[in-house]
């Protein structure tokens, strides 16, 4: 049997990672500014990850969400704490894309309605609704297109109120700071009258915060750099350091039933294991003071790269922009300096998502790669 090809490839195979770094086959050593779509978020094979992750795995790794699992309340429990987010209750998935199915589905439930505004360039899964909400249409397929969606540019508060005051919108979906579709965000004046125009209309708004959670902005989640409340959080990749887990934080305010929303694998053993690892890393070795510490010496040493066109986004989810496109400068990095970096709808960005205990000397190293590659 061949695999199913709907990915093309680099030619590197990667059998082994430690912190910011990935060896392939070869035993060629690469700096990683990706960490698979902004998963890795306390590097890779992080000690006490691998610890905690072995020693679940030889007690049990799995059973059904019929029985209780312990687990999951204690991450709950620990999640609320270091978000801040402690009103707010917890229902665990798999995937960023069945996170946002589920937000989405929870708000029609609420709601009655169908309706969901989006944004242009909006990334939000490839499933169903989550694709649905996604601004790309060739990844879109006929029978996503049954959903009902309104796509509207950032920051253009009149049209989403008119959009509103129709009374048939189930949800609004925004992105703390986008990620696929190139590091483009709401100002803070725009989140807040978000905000306020939703809870005007009882309708319920959601933050996915799948890439820009968990202190990748600077902030455990981006929309805090607003001081807004939403009504839906959803969150994956960095929860579980590359253990598939996703996650819906719900306001309290919203009541659970029986069978409203539901499982196989969400929240067994091993994923919440992976996931207290991760906060338990990110709280202990204070990653997130660390991720401003980089960023700003990011900004400070990025300025001395001639070519740069501008930085986008906060902490270390960042969007470096040419006046060209960076196919060839993203194989150049691979190929011949040895660096991971990342693409996006914008094909003049190079989008750099590390871990968040990346430090400023693995920084320095992308910035002389750059400098020599575009010098030549």
């Amino acid at each position: 049997m061949e695999l199913f090809k709907v990915y093309p490839l680099y030619n590197v195979t990667p059998v082994k990672a430690e912190g910011a770094y990935v060896w392939d086959k070869n035993n060629t050593k690469y700096l990683d500014l990706y960490g698979g779509h902004g998963v890795i978020s306390i590097g890779h094979s992080h000690p006490k990850y691998v610890k905690a992750f072995t020693k679940q795995l030889n007690k049990i790794g799995f059973y059904s969400n019929s029985i209780q699992n312990p687990l999951q309340q204690k991450l709950a429990q620990k999640l609320g704490k270091l978000s801040d987010c402690e009103n707010y209750k917890l229902f665990l998935c798999n995937s960023g894309a069945e996170a946002n199915e589920n937000a989405l589905k929870l708000a029609s439930f609420i709601t009655g309605k169908s309706k969901i505004i989006s944004f242009k360039n909006a990334f939000h899964g490839r499933t169903s609704a989550a694709v649905a909400v996604t601004d790309n249409a060739t990844i879109n397929a006929p029978i996503n297109l049954q959903q009902k969606v309104t796509f509207l540019p950032l920051n253009t508060i009149e049209l989403v109120i008119n959009e509103l005051d129709k009374n048939d919108v189930a949800a609004v979906i925004i992105e703390g700071i986008q990620g696929v579709g190139g590091l483009d965000e709401g100002t803070t004046e725009f989140f807040q009258q978000l905000q306020k125009v939703c809870n005007k209309k009882g309708v319920p708004l959601i933050l996915d915060e799948i890439q820009s959670g968990y202190g990748r902005s600077g902030k455990f989640f981006a929309f805090q750099h607003h001081n807004i409340q939403p009504d839906i959080i959803t969150i994956a990749k960095g929860m579980g350091n590359g253990f598939p887990i996703g996650g819906v934080l719900i306001l309290d305010t919203y009541k659970a039933k029986f069978g409203m929303l539901g499982t196989t694998f969400g929240g067994n053993h091993l994923a919440c294991v992976a996931a207290i690892s991760v906060l338990d890393v990110v709280e202990k070795e204070d990653l997130i003071n660390n991720v401003n510490s980089v960023y700003n010496y990011f900004l400070k040493e990025i300025k001395s790269v001639s070519k740069v066109k501008k930085v986008k986004g906060k902490g270390l989810m960042l969007g470096v922009e040419f006046d060209f496109e960076v196919a060839e400068l993203r194989k150049k990095l691979i190929f011949e300096k040895h660096i991971f970096t990342g693409g996006s709808n914008n094909k003049k960005l190079l989008r750099i998502l590390p871990p968040l205990n990346i430090n400023k000397e693995q920084i320095a190293i992308f910035i002389n790669a750059l400098k020599e590659l575009l010098d030549e």
